[in-house]
């Protein structure tokens, strides 16, 4: 289904009872951002601020839950739309030649013509208002958390064209306004963008880039769906929408965005202006990301649908809205690895505490010995699962989303000598775990049931290698002295250790010598450290600190050939140090929590829902290592 505007898609989610309108003043300085995290972790509805203290409406958290992305995809489930997609790809995967010759010589390739964006001569809904002096002030640009660099545009759809190519691009990049004209292009060093402003660079010239808000729903998806290499993003969202994306040329430059857009911000880049640092800002890590240097994007013109909603989504400890475009994305991309890189894989999972690049799953169809590791070694060179950190392979009959059977699974049929894969490679830039920025350790697990050639010398490892039945070793360094706490998780095989290090910084190291020297006391498969004041109760957190927190080559041993051991602590506190800087968590502050607890009754959005923050103020640093704080 085709929405013109987000006004059209705001009717859809009000007649599907998936919203709610806020009508008393809200403010884009934190307190939005404090009333979404409430609404969104608890799973609640769209919500609808119509009043930002500005001419514009502001829509946030729609793509927050499966039946909202159904909404957005216009389908009964989303399962139906990955099936479709799955086929669109399957068609240009197995064509061969430009696309031109696809499209024209392929019976089976003629209907997604149909889909393909088409070019306009008249000006768009989205320039029904010209702005020629354009001040961005006249949006509701959110400032998400506390220390946060300043207000961002956080649903961007960034249209840039390659100078000698011509080939174009949409990405969503972060853009952090500097002033009334200007912001901060948040584009990685491995993003699209990045790679045409190099070429751009190159020319001398300065460098077009156009910024859409809003329009169809699907658009924003496109922009961050793992796309094949070269396939426009609107033809994608054609397919989704079931009508071609028309297209309408700036005001100011020669980009073309879509005619239905709500907001359009045209302006340019210029390559070889010195760059402006951009950051923090507390992003979907669940941690703030460090400031960098970024370049400046010189706003030009600023056009707008007659009525324009602002488009925004926050980020921070998972999960949150994002994290059901992750479950869409998924899907979408098991079909582009199924087609064209491993054949063999039958299932693709990456959990929430893994904030995306944290950790994939793979489930696999294995025929061969040695199939497992074959895929983790492709796999950590395919496309945007470079950046993946931890990667596990399984295969048989095992829900790779149920954690339980999972970890028994992997428990079951992984001999540690032999199944586990370290190696380096780049991350995602948003990784703070590594000694340096955007490359670090990497490690995969070959969790597939062994075939008899890939037992070898180590013979029936697995045989009464249960876990302990004791609660771990009698005393830990540190237990009577209050820096050591204890939790066993028995179903996953785990013992979970908090360890204060702020007032012990050898605790971890003594930890694991005393750990090698009770080797009849460590038949726990996985023994995991964090910090102290993370709840080790909840598997959730453990898990999510422990992905972010440790570098696979740096902070994983393996003691007795029998247990892993993963040091999550926060490395700051350590004797040996940190070569970067350590970020802080995300959290609001108790001025704005207490600020939203005081309205909430007159906000209208249902019963009363705690902060999320409080329950992670414990992890909070303040003053303590190279940590931000302001």
């Amino acid at each position: 289904m085709a929405y013109s505007g987000l006004i059209r898609f705001i009717r859809a989610l009000d007649e599907a009872d998936e919203l709610l309108r806020i009508k008393i003043f809200a403010d884009p300085v934190l307190e939005i951002t404090e009333i979404t995290d409430r609404v969104s972790k608890a799973g609640g509805k769209a919500l609808l601020f119509e009043n930002t203290g500005t001419h514009f409406p502001l829509l946030i958290n729609a793509y927050g839950s499966a039946k909202r992305m159904s909404i957005v995809f216009g389908r009964k489930n989303t399962e139906e739309t990955v099936n479709e997609i799955i086929s669109l790809f399957s068609l240009f995967s197995n064509a061969s030649g430009t696309w031109l010759k696809k499209l024209s010589s392929l019976p089976a390739l003629i209907k997604v013509t149909g889909y393909m964006p088409v070019k306009t001569k008249r000006k768009g809904i989205c320039q029904q208002i010209i702005i020629k002096d354009p001040d961005l002030s006249i949006l509701p640009v959110l400032k998400c958390w506390p220390h946060d660099g300043g207000r961002f545009i956080t649903l961007p759809m960034v249209h840039t064209v390659h100078p000698l190519s011509g080939d174009t691009n949409v990405g969503m990049y972060r853009m952090q306004i500097m002033d009334r004209n200007t912001t901060a292009m948040h584009w990685q060093r491995h993003k699209t963008g990045a790679n045409h402003c190099e070429a751009w660079r190159k020319t001398g010239r300065k460098m077009p880039v156009s910024v859409a808000l809003g329009g169809d729903p699907v658009y924003a998806y496109s922009a961050t769906a793992p796309m094949p290499e070269n396939m426009n993003e609107y033809i994608l969202a054609g397919f989704l929408r079931k009508k071609k994306v028309k297209m309408v040329k700036c005001i100011t430059n020669d980009i073309y965005v879509p005619d239905d857009a709500d907001f359009v911000i045209e302006g340019y880049v210029d390559p070889n202006e010195e760059m402006t640092v951009e950051g923090p800002f507390g992003d979907h890590t669940g941690f703030y990301s460090l400031p960098g240097l970024y370049p400046r994007f010189h706003v030009t013109c600023i056009t707008h649908a007659a009525k324009a909603c602002y488009p925004a989504t926050i980020v921070g400890i998972p999960p949150m809205e994002d994290a059901w475009l992750a479950k869409e994305t998924e899907k979408i991309f098991l079909a582009p690895l199924k087609l064209v890189i491993q054949p063999e894989i039958e299932d693709l999972h990456m959990p929430d505490a893994g904030v995306a690049h944290n950790l994939a799953i793979v489930k696999i169809n294995k025929s061969y010995p040695g199939q497992g590791k074959k895929v983790i070694n492709s796999l950590f060179g395919a496309g945007q699962m470079m950046f993946t950190k931890y990667m596990i392979v399984v295969n048989g009959d095992i829900d790779i989303r149920n954690y339980k059977s999972l970890f028994t699974h992997v428990s079951k049929n992984v001999d540690v000598r032999s199944d586990l894969i370290f190696t380096t490679g780049p991350l995602d830039v948003l990784d703070h775990s590594s000694d340096s920025f955007s490359v670090g350790g990497k490690m995969g697990i070959d969790g597939t049931e062994k075939m008899k050639e890939e037992i070898g010398s180590y013979g029936d490892f697995n045989k009464n290698k249960g876990h302990s039945d004791k609660a771990g070793p009698e005393e830990f360094p540190g237990e009577n002295e209050g820096k050591t706490k204890i939790n066993i998780f028995p179903e996953l095989n785990m013992m979970v250790l908090g360890l204060n290090t702020r007032s012990d910084k050898e605790l971890v190291e003594r930890t694991k010598v005393f750990l090698r020297n009770k080797k009849d006391q460590t038949s726990f498969r996985f023994i995991a450290v964090v910090d102290h004041t993370v709840d080790i109760t909840d598997i959730f957190m453990v898990s999510w600190q422990l992905l972010s927190n440790a570098d696979p080559l740096r902070d994983i041993l393996i003691i007795h050939d029998n247990t892993v051991f993963i040091d999550g602590s926060l490395k700051v506190f350590t004797n040996r140090g940190f070569p970067r800087e350590w970020p802080n968590i995300v959290c609001s502050s108790e001025e704005t929590i207490k600020a939203v607890d005081e309205k909430w009754k007159s906000l209208g959005v249902g019963p009363f829902i705690p902060s999320p923050s409080l329950t992670c103020s414990a992890l909070y640093l303040q003053g303590d290592g190279k940590v931000i704080v302001t």
